[in-house]
């Protein structure tokens, strides 16, 4: 028997290569999603409703949970002069207050586990200063900031982890990828001279949800070609 795992989102990019791994697996897979229709083709996913620009979150039908895991995001790229306090708003709730809601919700069944991880996601952007993004840095921050207190406060029993990527090729990026010139700027901007692949970044959460993980706790891990941490010359 397989674990049982709770990922909000699950319908596109990462977490649908994420939801396809686990499933695969044989694990129960439960994704609490806007969209389902590209779950519908996988037969050994659940979905229930989630938005995670709504202040309610639903609790999920399982009686403990292995895992979680908050993939819902936003790419809002604007200066700063222009962003408005509504926009930097809607960014805190989908990014940050979305994940709380949905965590809070159902921290019981994680609790009842054995040793449950949970994975939440920031960007390259807060370890390094990106002019235009403002407000999905900030609201990204303070997902980094959560993940270090639940992770002391949860400790022993409950792991909590953060993966930081840089632009991946997912329907959310789509509009920064969608021209051969746009794309290759894009992957020149990183040492390793391309954009991040949605298969690698969920093979990532994969390895956090599972045991071989299981002395990883707190940590912020930046997946992003080397852009926060390299300069070539």
């Amino acid at each position: 028997m397989g674990n049982t795992y709770l990922l909000a989102g699950g319908n596109s990019g990462i977490g649908l290569e994420t939801a396809k791994r686990l499933s695969s697996s044989g694990n129960r897979v439960i994704c609490a999603t806007r969209s389902t229709d590209q779950l519908d083709a996988l037969d050994s996913v659940e979905t229930v409703s989630f938005d995670a620009s709504d202040e309610e979150a639903p609790t999920v039908d399982a009686e403990s949970l292995d895992g979680f895991v908050y993939f819902p995001g936003t790419i809002n790229l604007k200066p700063f002069h222009r962003t408005t306090t509504e926009e930097f708003l809607t960014d805190l709730q989908v990014n940050l207050l979305g994940a709380v809601n949905l965590l809070q919700a159902n921290l019981p069944a994680l609790k009842k586990a054995d040793h449950a991880s949970i994975v939440l996601f920031s960007t390259v952007a807060v370890q390094t200063g990106l002019p235009f993004h403002a407000s999905i840095a900030a609201a990204k921050g303070a997902i980094e900031g959560l993940t270090r207190s639940l992770a002391a406060e949860l400790a022993p029993t409950i792991r909590v982890n953060c993966l930081a990527p840089s632009l991946t090729d997912t329907p959310l990026a789509a509009p920064l990828l969608n021209s051969p010139e746009k794309a290759e700027a894009s992957a020149n901007r990183h040492p390793l001279k391309r954009v991040g692949d949605a298969n690698e970044i969920a093979a990532a959460v994969e390895f956090l949800l599972g045991r071989d993980s299981g002395f990883i706790s707190g940590q912020v891990i930046q997946i992003d070609g080397g852009l926060s941490t390299l300069k070539l010359f």
